[in-house]
């Protein structure tokens, strides 16, 4: 293959955060120039939070012997402090020549394998991002608890709900793009994940899921803790008030009960979700749990998710003033309150008097309740007209 020829199609940046990775980078590096095809230019770049381990001069003293071949370099890129995953990338990029970018993890949970096949959805396929997906079929995760996958089942059912967004797994942080997309975009990088910055901003791109099976890694930690949680939040909320002009908000006032109730029974339905799986994973998942203290918890988590959901929402009020804030949150979880003790009593009605299964007996409660937490809190908690 000629360099000519290499160049027609165009070259590749592969973007890699690290910190902390002595373990799996020089792998990684090689296994990504081993599953390359020929004909395709490639560009990794190494973009490396000062990690204590020595991850960066790792890559360094790499590259001092590096023997180098016509598709394939590697960069590495310092950077003094840990300044986030997001920023990570976005330095990446900035630095980066190709015409198109791939973004991934070097811990192995995102294959080298997979990378060409992102490529080519984005060169042969003529979509603008190519994702791969845990979610689709063909897609599956391995060597994961319970607790991650109900973690990133809940983002990735809050990003889809509240964004509006139908790609199956906008959370995935193993994906590929058209560089141009990004061109009169302001990216900020605020939470962990890009690709879902980048799905919201971005207007009129063809997207593409290619699944892929996420393994856990092997070495290292994984980087999930509160602070990513925090920031995953509000990057979420920053990308939900995006676009939305003063005078859309002012429609939004006027929308009628059943516009606003179907918003309402879409967070009820994520609620559930939260409400259902915590129950089930205390009820015989984790522990042996008596089923009605399991359903307590269950309950708590999906008020406290249902109340950011339903203010942010389904009900536009974006005044998060801790007082005002803290006060509604109270009136909402008494009437939520209201409808759990309906639902306890049902629950324990249909299991023990009616011999009904318990996951069936929890899904018929949390319908009967609904009705009336929405409108107890439409009128009391949020203080708007019920005909509106």
């Amino acid at each position: 293959m000629s360099q000519h020829e290499i160049q027609e199609n165009g070259q590749v940046s592969i973007i890699i955060p690290t910190y902390n990775e002595s373990q799996n980078i020089l792998n990684i590096l090689k296994s990504i120039k081993d599953n390359l095809p020929k004909n395709i230019s490639a560009q990794a770049i190494v973009v490396d939070d000062n990690s204590p381990d020595g991850t960066g001069k790792i890559v360094e003293d790499y590259l001092k012997n590096f023997k180098k071949i016509t598709n394939y370099t590697i960069e590495i890129i310092h950077r003094r402090t840990k300044n986030g995953l997001g920023s990570a990338i976005l330095k990446g990029i900035q630095q980066s020549t190709g015409d198109t970018i791939v973004v991934m993890d070097s811990d192995f949970s995102h294959p080298p394998h997979v990378v060409p096949k992102l490529i080519e959805s984005i060169k042969k396929h003529h979509c603008d991002i190519a994702v791969a997906s845990r979610y689709i079929k063909g897609g599956k995760i391995e060597n994961w608890s319970v607790k991650r996958k109900l973690i990133s089942k809940f983002a990735t059912l809050i990003a889809k709900k509240g964004l509006g967004i139908n790609t199956k797994d906008p959370m995935s942080g193993f994906f590929a793009f058209k560089k141009n997309i990004l061109t009169g975009l302001n990216i900020d990088a605020i939470g962990y994940k890009i690709l879902l910055e980048i799905l919201v901003k971005a207007k009129n791109v063809s997207i593409k899921e290619i699944p892929y099976t996420f393994q856990d890694r092997k070495f290292g930690s994984s980087k999930l803790g509160l602070k990513t949680v925090i920031d995953y939040y509000k990057s979420v909320w920053k990308l939900y008030r995006f676009g939305k002009p003063q005078e859309e908000q002012e429609k939004r006032r006027s929308v009628k009960f059943l516009y606003k109730a179907a918003r309402f029974y879409t967070v009820g339905a994520s609620g559930f979700v939260v409400n259902y799986l915590i129950s089930l994973l205390f009820a015989g998942g984790i522990s042996d749990m008596w089923y009605l203290h399991a359903n307590v918890i269950g309950i708590l988590a999906s008020i406290t998710t249902n109340f950011i959901l339903n203010k942010a929402w389904t009900f536009g009020d974006r005044d998060f003033r801790i007082k005002r804030t803290m006060s509604q949150y109270g009136k909402f979880a008494m009437f939520s309150s209201l409808g759990a003790l309906i639902q306890l009593g049902m629950v324990y009605f249909l299991v023990d008097g009616a011999e009904i299964s318990y996951p069936l007996a929890l899904i018929l409660a949390v319908v009967t309740a609904a009705f009336g937490n929405f409108v107890l809190n439409k009128k009391f908690t949020f203080k708007e007209n019920l005909l509106n």
